[in-house]
């Protein structure tokens, strides 16, 4: 099983993936890709409704919005189980 490193070309995530998942997720996606979170942003931004209809438009939003936040999706919410996490075990205690 040959393991790869990739970005991920919204927010900048890196993983590490088979070769096999990268091509899959690559298929889905135009040969662009996505984490898990971006993908999921893409696919709700093609629920929208009309303003967004075809893929390329909603890859295109979803990476706007990361530029413009200057946020990682997966960093957020990172640091939000981190926090949460956090705060959780000082009730413990």
């Amino acid at each position: 099983m040959d393991i790869e490193s990739v970005n991920c070309e919204c927010c900048g995530l890196k993983e590490d993936c088979t070769k096999g998942y990268i091509s899959q997720v690559k298929s889905n996606f135009e040969d662009t890709w996505l984490c898990g979170l971006c993908s999921e942003a893409v696919r709700d931004e093609l629920c929208r409704g009309p303003s967004v209809c075809d893929l390329k438009d909603a890859m295109r939003a979803h990476m706007s919005f990361c530029r413009r936040t200057g946020v990682s999706p997966a960093m957020a919410v990172a640091e939000g189980v981190r926090q949460m996490l956090k705060r959780r075990s000082r009730e413990i205690m």
